[in-house]
């Protein structure tokens, strides 16, 4: 089994450093992400993931995520994070990310 740390940290990174290329390249192509508590995905594909952040989050110039803890249970990672540039105050979230063969496969976003 290989590592689910390695593809969400570098996601992480790239997230913050607005490299679209970086970041996508951590997400399977038939990713999932779904905003809680919609059970209704509200991303599908990595062409969707990666159109979402080019014109959604990339494009805010103070975007930006510190991570306050992160755990790793079997092949999901979770991330308790806060985000900036979104809104005049942080959003704090959690994210649990599935990672598959080294890519994440699924993700479910959970904000305050």
């Amino acid at each position: 089994m290989s590592n689910p740390l390695t593809p969400v940290e570098n996601q992480f990174y790239a997230y913050n450093a607005h490299d679209l290329a970086a970041f996508s390249a951590n997400f399977s192509e038939d990713f999932i992400a779904y905003r809680m508590p919609s059970l209704e995905p509200s991303i599908v594909g990595k062409m969707q993931l990666e159109a979402f952040y080019r014109t959604q989050r990339f494009n805010q110039a103070e975007l930006r995520a510190e991570l306050i803890s992160r755990s790793v249970l079997g092949n999901k990672v979770f991330d308790y994070e806060r985000i900036y540039g979104l809104s005049a105050e942080p959003i704090e979230s959690v994210a649990i990310f599935e990672v598959v063969e080294s890519l994440i496969v699924t993700a479910w976003f959970f904000y305050k």
